[in-house]
């Protein structure tokens, strides 16, 4: 049991020597925003999933916000996207007046459904927010095909995704704009921060602009060419990012190790099923280890008995459509997209982080059967 026992924690960033480094590199010289590290940042980060172009920016919903407003979504515009998400993957286009359609999510993959996308087109619709749920790729391909039919705009928020692959290509690389996000508990943080990847010159220059206040790619500095925001990622952020991209690949392996010794812990456990394998065309990239627990366990008891034993867990994750400010604002109720309310209510993230411990694992998973017995009974 927990007496006398260390907290577990849910999640905690991966830093080493070399994320000082650089940050004081970035100290001493001065140019703390606007200087030579956030475009190296950048073009690391396009490099690495295979896209011309990348803009650094404040976090992933600003990202998702940038490319909204580069589409020209707008009030009377319909966006359907999925309701099994992080609030954002909505807000980024409700920013703009946009109303949301929510499509119901696949059984397996908890990724949103295409059939369900195809349902939900109206002559209102605008464009697809599709999102790779914990870091499982989301079915690209036919979401492009249903846009390209319908001549609607696709965005990929892959804020969970970094280091994903769909159908041999990385994420972020698949001929579509996509938003990565870098706050602490993600693959690799910046502290704050995300970016957005695209193969269009003219939608890159334009994104800049819009996170830089609006300014031109010329002209006089207090000159602004269009509204914009205060969307940039400032020079340290760009530093510490640079130290984790250069270590990615053993972020990911040490992340998709910690992932194969909870598979294998709790493999014999009644109740719990695991997230969607890796198969042919889907590789996850491990952001949070997510299970679902068996009708007739009840969620609140086994969360409430892992925190009686310092294990820490959560909700992941609410749905959108659910959320108290949706129901009042749109009326949205229990009934509209039965999988995702189903999964919503009844799946609990466990401690997971890159640095995790085996030992770690092996309490929490014990502190869960416990905790399964007894919400159990």
């Amino acid at each position: 049991m927990s007496s006398g026992q260390a907290p577990i924690q849910l999640s905690s960033p991966f830093i080493e020597e070399r994320e000082h480094e650089l940050v004081n590199e970035v100290l001493s010289s001065g140019r703390l925003s606007l200087g030579p590290t956030g475009p190296r940042f950048e073009q690391m980060l396009a490099e690495r999933v295979g896209t011309r172009f990348a803009a650094a920016v404040s976090s992933g919903t600003a990202g998702l916000h940038l490319l909204v407003r580069s589409y020209e979504i707008g009030a009377g515009d319909e966006v359907i996207t999925t309701p099994f998400s992080f609030a954002a993957s909505t807000n980024c286009f409700l920013y703009e007046g946009a109303t949301p359609v929510f499509a119901d999510i696949d059984r397996s993959t908890w990724n949103i459904d295409p059939a369900a996308i195809e349902a939900a087109i109206t002559p209102r619709t605008k464009a697809i927010v599709a999102v790779d749920i914990f870091g499982y790729p989301c079915e690209l391909d036919p979401i492009k095909e249903l846009a390209a039919r319908h001549g609607l705009a696709v965005i990929d928020d892959a804020c969970e995704a970094l280091g994903a692959e769909y159908r041999g290509k990385p994420v972020g690389g698949c001929g579509v704009p996509a938003v990565f996000a870098f706050y602490p508990n993600k693959q690799m943080t910046t502290g704050e921060g995300g970016i957005v990847v695209t193969d269009s010159e003219e939608q890159w220059r334009l994104l800049k602009s819009l996170s830089n206040q609006g300014r031109g790619d010329d002209g006089p500095w207090l000159e602004h060419v269009r509204l914009g925001y205060n969307y940039r990622l400032d020079d340290l952020s760009a530093a510490l990012g640079i130290a984790q991209l250069e270590k990615l690949d053993r972020i990911l392996e040490l992340r998709s190790q910690v992932a194969e010794r909870y598979r294998a812990l709790l493999a014999g456990v009644e109740g719990v099923e695991l997230a969607a394998a890796d198969d042919a065309e889907h590789r996850r990239s491990w952001f949070v280890f997510v299970v679902r627990l068996a009708a007739g366990i009840d969620r609140e008891r086994v969360i409430e008995g892992l925190t009686k034993e310092k294990v820490a867990s959560s909700r992941y994750l609410p749905c959108i459509h659910l959320q108290p400010y949706m129901r009042e604002r749109f009326g949205f109720a229990e009934g509209l997209c039965p999988q995702g309310e189903a999964l919503s209510r009844s799946t609990v993230a466990l401690p997971f982080y890159t640095a995790l411990e085996a030992e770690d694992q092996e309490r929490v998973v014990a502190a869960l059967e416990r905790a399964i017995a007894a919400a159990s009974s």
